[in-house]
């Protein structure tokens, strides 16, 4: 790794940001798109969302191999290649010809995409200097964030002016010009390197992020007492057994799951897939609501969320420079608080809501994720010895994209759920006509933002167990894990 420690900090942030903007931005980019995706394919949402669960999915699938591939070629031939399959991948989304092409082009997309975010997390951990490490991550942080924040208002223009394929071929070429720079200014290194690959953990780790989406995305329609839910929570919870069991005891894991012992971390993991609940609720149901209750056009939904995105663009990196001066458990609680409150007056929508009702908790929401993600991200990676930062940012990403997956598909279920019986109350009550769905509707939306407050409340007192400084033991604990 000789020379690494003289690499310049903005070039090579710079190719991080973009590759962690382009993986991210089709998250929110394809909620905008649903609508529009329904019309264009003739179907239903149950369908249409998995263009976002499948995509979700893949990344969280994915993640757990980064470690091992990071290792065996290096992250920086690792970047490349994933940069490479997410542009190709991108432009098959963009020629498919039916739902069925399109989610399992999704599907390729996805996969691509989970191998940049680890990687360029395992990057900053490994090469950049401690000192800025705080700071480098609030920008890797701003691009994960960013790309959901300003996908639907990039998308919404891009469908409204050139339909919904160009949302996939504007990844082509912002992807070639980042391949293109990751060549030149991304270092090439390797801290160790793995011989064998684990089959076995790999295999089990499909199987319980399979068994488990499909459970929970289906689960309300199927009914959380019907044979195949419970069979498919059954195979999910054996898998992930074997999974943990597999890479506890074999001597070259795919993902070396002994980071969980660094105390900071693991915290860090539960109240990232916290806030990763909030956030997802959120670019779901923010869109759905002023598209298909208040009837916007994809451009108009898209402006009505640009204000949110641009404050969070301003935010994210002076999150970063606050972090050293001000306690970062204070940080992370007023941005709990803050998403919580925005969450919860989300959660009071009617039918005739203002969008500068929507734009205003929409921004106090992106604010608390702002101030929270960032901190909650760095204490618990600097907790971890560097020759384990690899893995420990796989396991961040897979439990963020696993987490992030199953939200969307036991909200989107809850809510097809939950609006049937509003449906059938107001029609009780002699409602009727198109304002039946949309009051229906609006009160499904306002339940799901309900509970996504509830479970970010349960962030606060985790946070309490979080010290920066705790760690002190930690080249002790690493060296009695190997």
């Amino acid at each position: 790794m000789k020379g690494n420690e003289n690499v310049s900090f903005w070039p090579l942030m710079s190719v991080i940001f973009i590759g962690a903007f382009l993986a991210v931005f089709n998250l929110s980019a394809i909620n905008i798109a649903i609508p529009v995706l329904m019309k264009s394919f003739s179907t239903n949402l149950d369908a249409v969302k998995w263009t976002l669960t499948a995509y979700i999915l893949s990344l969280g699938i994915i993640a757990p191999i980064t470690g091992y591939l990071g290792e065996k070629i290096s992250y920086k031939r690792l970047y490349i290649l994933a940069l490479i399959g997410f542009t190709l991948s991108s432009f098959l989304c963009a020629t498919s010809q039916n739902i069925h092409l399109l989610i399992f082009s999704r599907i390729l997309q996805g996969c691509f995409g989970g191998v940049i975010a680890p990687s360029a997390m395992a990057i900053i951990y490994q090469i950049i200097h401690k000192n800025k490490q705080a700071f480098a991550i609030s920008i890797w942080a701003l691009a994960s964030m960013l790309g959901p924040a300003l996908g639907p208002t990039i998308a919404g223009w891009l469908i409204e002016n050139y339909g919904w394929k160009s949302i996939f071929i504007v990844n082509v070429p912002i992807g070639i010009v980042a391949t293109i720079m990751s060549v030149f200014i991304m270092p090439y290194y390797k801290l160790s390197s793995t011989k064998t690959f684990d089959s076995i953990g790999f295999a089990t780790c499909i199987g319980a992020s399979v068994s488990l989406l499909v459970a929970f995305s289906q689960g309300a329609n199927w009914g959380l007492k019907s044979f195949k839910f419970l069979l498919l929570v059954l195979a999910g919870v054996l898998c992930l057994a074997l999974f943990i069991h597999r890479e506890l005891t074999t001597k070259e894991p795919m993902l070396n799951l002994r980071v969980f012992r660094y105390k900071r971390f693991t915290l860090s993991i539960v109240l990232i897939g916290i806030i990763y609940i909030a956030l997802y609720s959120g670019v779901l149901f923010a869109p759905l609501f002023l598209q298909n209750v208040q009837g916007l056009s994809p451009i108009d939904a898209g402006l009505v969320m640009l204000p949110p995105s641009l404050v969070m663009a301003v935010s994210m990196p002076l999150v970063g420079k606050l972090y050293e001066k001000m306690e970062p458990q204070l940080l992370i609680i007023i941005g709990i608080m803050l998403i919580a409150f925005g969450s919860w007056k989300m959660g009071h929508l009617v039918v005739d809501t203002s969008k500068w009702y929507v734009t205003c908790w929409m921004i106090v929401r992106n604010i608390g994720i702002s101030m929270s993600m960032m901190p909650v991200t760095n204490l618990g990676m600097a907790a971890v010895h560097k020759e384990l930062s690899g893995h420990a940012s796989a396991a961040n990403n897979w439990i963020r994209q696993s987490v992030g997956s199953l939200s969307v598909g036991i909200f989107a279920s809850l809510l097809s759920t939950r609006t049937v019986v509003h449906v059938q109350k107001l029609e009780a009550v002699g409602l009727s006509g198109n304002i039946l769905y949309l009051k229906a509707s609006t009160l499904g939306i306002n339940e799901m933002s309900i509970i996504a407050t509830i479970i970010v409340l349960i962030g606060i007192p985790i946070t309490l167990g979080l010290r920066k400084r705790s760690s002190v033991y930690m080249l002790t604990q690493y060296e009695d894990s190997i």
